[in-house]
């Protein structure tokens, strides 16, 4: 569950390490974000001389939460850290050209087909 001012880890290459939840999307009044959903965040901690820098807002999709996520079979997926994927704006694709540690395959499911084959290991 990722809510607002959640602080949470970048799991891509694009520059940033830390970054902040600013808003969720998704609905009226909508709150928590869970596996898939879109946010806003505000970049807090980057590598110098990257694409992105401190400060900037961007978009991101949820790949790994700490709240386990219950499947249609029955089974609960859960992740040590939550995490993050920065993705463009308009096209919805990752701006980074590796994304580093595990995913779930709900990403998939949901459209982010190229975020899901990037990904060292898809559970």
């Amino acid at each position: 569950m990722i809510q607002l001012r959640s602080i949470l880890k970048v799991a891509d290459n694009s520059g940033a390490k830390r970054v902040a939840c600013i808003m969720v999307y998704g609905g009226y009044k909508k709150k928590v974000a869970h596996i898939g959903d879109i946010i806003a965040l505000s970049v807090k901690e980057a590598l110098p001389h990257s694409m992105v820098k401190k400060g900037q807002v961007l978009q991101a999709v949820v790949v790994r939460t700490r709240k386990e996520n219950r499947r249609k079979d029955g089974t609960y997926i859960r992740f040590s850290d939550n995490a993050v994927v920065i993705i463009d704006k308009k096209t919805k694709e990752p701006k980074g050209t590796r994304i580093f540690g595990p995913v779930p395959r709900e990403i998939k499911n949901l459209g982010f087909t190229k975020i899901a084959s990037l990904a060292t290991e898809v559970l």
